[in-house]
């Protein structure tokens, strides 16, 4: 590993867009500690303690939330937007038209307009959090205050969405994922810190400890092999002569993963899950409303546990329809002369691929759902606050985020991490 490190320092251009990633990230994480002016953060600590439920965009934003700095809000606003923006393309006509027949220019307004959706959307979620827990000091107390706080935590989470752009097209790895990621490391370190040092007060919290330890390294074990596993498609092309020379009569594979997916339908997921709440936050911590979500639909219930397992089921199947088109595939091995051995050309190799990426998806989607439900479970057993479904995502975002390194290495006929 040292010696393929050494490798990634040797190429100047890798070299660049790790250290403009690292960089950017930095930036990200000195942001996350700016306070917003006008809350009052012990207080508000002393509130978000009695509910769980923003425990989770808590852990996604590295502490950011409960520490209320201008970063509070994270990504999730831009998650959010961008499901709502892909579920609108299917139902409005309009949008579908701009995203299929557009082209670039398409593209463009239609990402444009979910970076719009996701300051509105920002907005009202840091309103409706700081209004409904009360945590807001007496002189922003008013309209002007909570519009101003409003306004400032969304151009948080508008950087944020801007970093994560930049680093997808200037660095290395996804930027929004990465973002997540610097979270969760960060929330684990802190987490493992603190409970480690309880451990001299406290001889319960070894426990506690020690699970957190295992539950890492199995999960870490077991979403790396899964990550990296692949179910390979047989391709033979025939000879064909061009001119003097002879191609093809070659057998080559398409590999398809199990987890072709990643980790996009667990972070949507929870982000989803994280949108309601605040939004009902907004009519107060003593509405009728708050008091059902928080006691129906708070982190390790059973209707939580199953509407979050319905939506990473749904998440993936969504994903998994939109990329990948078996009739491209198909189209391609057939113009290139090949075809799958004993599958005829044609409608009846597309039947096969679509098959057989049905089948893979049902495994990627019953694979993250009960990761997350044994996830959950261990956090209540043995109340480790720092999910262990978190891992889960930290761990695909850094193998997805290696991946990449390691294309770009074996471009310059290095051998990467996974080689």
């Amino acid at each position: 590993m040292w010696e393929t490190l050494r490798n990634v320092w040797r190429v100047p251009e890798l070299r660049k867009k790790v250290l403009y990633t690292f960089f950017m990230l930095l930036i990200y994480r000195l942001v996350s500690v700016i306070p917003v002016p006008g809350i009052d953060a012990a207080t508000f600590q002393g509130v978000m303690a009695n509910y769980d439920m923003l425990d989770l965009m808590n852990m996604m934003t590295g502490s950011a939330l409960s520490q209320m700095t201008i970063m509070a809000m994270g990504i999730s606003p831009y998650i959010n937007a961008s499901i709502i923006m892909q579920l609108l393309t299917i139902a409005i006509p309009a949008l579908e038209r701009l995203q299929k027949e557009g082209g670039e220019e398409g593209k463009k307004k239609i990402t444009q307009i979910t970076r719009y959706v996701t300051v509105v959307l920002a907005a009202l979620q840091a309103i409706g959090i700081i209004g409904g827990l009360g945590a807001i000091e007496p002189g922003y107390q008013n309209f002007f205050g909570y519009v101003s706080i409003g306004i400032i935590m969304a151009g948080g989470t508008a950087m944020a969405m801007w970093i994560g752009e930049r680093i997808t097209k200037n660095g290395i790895g996804n930027g929004i994922s990465l973002i997540i990621f610097t979270g969760i490391v960060s929330s684990l370190f802190n987490y493992l810190l603190t409970t480690f040092v309880s451990i001299f007060s406290n001889a319960g919290a070894i426990v506690n400890f020690l699970v957190s330890i295992v539950a890492i390294v199995v999960i870490l074990v077991i979403v790396t092999i899964v990550d990296m596993s692949e179910r390979r498609i047989s391709v033979q092309y025939a000879k064909r002569v061009v001119g003097r020379k002879m191609y093809g009569g070659q057998s080559t594979h398409i590999p398809m993963k199990l987890l072709s997916v990643g980790v996009l339908p667990l972070i949507f997921a929870y982000s989803f899950m994280a949108f309601p709440g605040t939004i009902i936050a907004m009519f107060g911590t003593n509405s009728g409303a708050y008091k059902w979500w928080n006691t129906y639909m708070s982190q390790g219930s059973f209707w939580y546990i199953a509407v979050t397992t319905l939506l990473i089921i749904a998440f993936t199947y969504f994903y998994a329809s939109i990329s990948f088109n078996p009739q491209d595939i198909a189209k391609n091995i057939q113009q290139q002369g090949g075809h799958i051995p004993g599958i005829r050309t044609g409608s009846k190799t597309v039947d096969y691929l679509a098959r057989t990426s049905k089948r893979l998806c049902l495994f990627a989607a019953l694979f993250l759902a009960v990761m997350n439900i044994i996830a959950m479970l261990l956090s209540g057993a043995f109340a480790i606050p720092m999910g262990a479904s978190s891992v889960l995502i930290a761990v695909s975002v850094a193998i997805e985020t290696v991946r990449q390194m390691e294309s770009q290495l074996v471009m310059r006929n290095y051998k990467g991490f996974l080689g």
